[in-house]
């Protein structure tokens, strides 16, 4: 018999939600997590995005509160990122169309006027970013005595991000007696560190094996040796615009986005296409994810500012420009698509640098990526002097970075450059010598000291 979510004992307000927000059936998160969290267990959860853990904590939360009570806040989600956080707030909103509970949605980039005021109103559920909430809590706009429920979301990012000293400082600030929640895609070190300061005997949850992609997407790596011929890989895939319909291209830097966008946005028009990166003003980011949840643009370019908590259904692929430098963001990225019960595509472009990531992401989990061979129509550009200088570079470092005594690929050419240049040195001091050494009475140069004329 299929599980449904009236097998939780949910409220009818809170079923009725459930059903005009479109979920039908739990996810597998879902079926395991919220039990426990409503008998008032602490829960780890380990699960991949895309699989409805938001869902999994919020809904039992919200049959817990209940309804608006006092001013002070009883439920703390903290996250990582803005958009997760807004995500998340949305993601509330939905479920608590008939139930009067406050939410607050605290996050920085903005100034926090409107955020005090929010507060001062009163609430049930902060969601918010660690460092804001810490400002408007130092100065004294929170009162955490009420808490009850504290969630850490996608905590490994949090630690990536370098939260671990925010999150400890928060630790400090909430009630002993409470519930916490802790929810990540992966569990690196830093995150049983703090799962360990956090969690007293929690039950543990994984949805499948850690770092595992959804198995609704279906991944495939192409070898692409340069910019230019990735730019033409994009070109190639995009004219199939009814399989190409809703796309997030990733990119590692700011500068590679905007350089993507340019193209994106001559070849296909500026009303197809947005970036989101962290030079892009906080409003411009909430237009730029809106336009694409709501299918306004076919095209969203990001750094991985946007990799957590960009909910948008029905994307159809996500395309990694870059590979990314830290491996488990390759989860995240393609997480974005194949959410929940759909499916989805995910679509490597990797040059020979950035092979040793993808070595490490198999590796991370646990499957090869399959290999495609670049299609004949796509021109493969030769790859230019400094590009080409860079990638050996980068190529050199990882090889530095494995072995300590390893010494570089041009180590032997440039040694024997240097002995070279040091015997051409010594050739010149020495004729230089021979050039200002006196010459006798006889015409023969003389050696040792200056020779005096008497």
């Amino acid at each position: 018999m299929q599980a449904s979510f009236e097998d939780f004992k949910f409220n009818k307000q809170i079923l009725n939600a459930i059903t005009e927000a479109g979920y039908e059936v739990p996810t597998e998160i879902q079926k395991k997590a919220i039990t426990p969290i409503l008998a008032g267990q602490d829960v780890m959860g380990i699960a991949q995005t895309g699989t409805g853990k938001t869902a999994a904590f919020v809904l039992p939360m919200l049959m817990k509160l209940k309804y608006a009570q006092g001013t002070d806040p009883r439920a703390l989600i903290i996250t990582p990122t803005r958009e997760l956080a807004m995500q998340i707030d949305e993601n509330i909103k939905q479920f608590t169309t008939y139930l009067d509970i406050r939410t607050v949605l605290l996050f920085g980039g903005l100034g926090p006027k409107t955020q005090k005021e929010q507060l001062e109103k009163g609430c049930d559920i902060i969601v918010a970013t660690p460092g804001r909430f810490l400002e408007l809590y130092l100065e004294g706009h929170i009162n955490t005595k009420s808490l009850k429920f504290l969630v850490m979301d996608e905590a490994d990012k949090m630690m990536d991000m370098g939260f671990i000293s925010k999150i400890h400082r928060i630790l400090e600030i909430v009630p002993r007696k409470r519930q916490n929640l802790l929810f990540s895609a992966t569990m690196s070190e830093l995150v049983r560190k703090i799962a360990g300061d956090f969690l007293a005997f929690p039950t543990l949850i994984e949805v499948s094996e850690q770092a595992t992609p959804a198995s609704t997407v279906t991944q495939v790596l192409y070898h692409v040796p340069n910019l230019k011929t990735k730019i033409n890989l994009l070109q190639h895939l995009f004219k199939n615009d009814e399989i190409f319909h809703r796309v997030i291209i990733f990119c590692k830097t700011k500068e590679v986005a905007d350089n993507v966008y340019g193209f994106v946005e001559r070849k296909y028009g500026p009303e197809n296409v947005r970036v989101i990166h962290a030079n892009k003003g906080q409003n411009t980011r909430i237009n730029s994810i809106n336009a694409f949840k709501s299918g306004e643009i076919r095209f969203l370019v990001a750094t991985d500012v946007a990799a957590r908590g960009l909910d948008v259904s029905n994307v159809s692929h996500v395309i990694n420009f870059d590979v990314p430098i830290i491996i488990e963001d390759y989860v995240h990225r393609i997480g974005r698509t194949g959410r929940a019960f759909s499916t989805g595509d995910a679509i490597t472009f990797a040059n020979e640098s950035e092979l040793y990531y993808i070595a490490k992401i198999e590796k991370l989990i646990r499957q090869s990526i399959p290999v495609a061979e670049v299609p004949e129509e796509v021109f493969v550009e030769k790859t230019p002097f400094e590009e080409r200088q860079a990638i050996a570079r980068e190529i050199d470092n990882q090889k530095k970075k494995d072995n300590p005594d390893y010494q570089g690929a041009f180590h032997e050419k440039k040694h024997a450059a240097k002995i070279e240049e040091t015997r051409r040195i010594n050739a010149k001091k020495k004729a230089g010598k021979a050039r200002r050494a006196p010459i006798g009475k006889d015409g023969v140069k003389k050696k040792g000291k200056k020779f005096k004329n008497s």
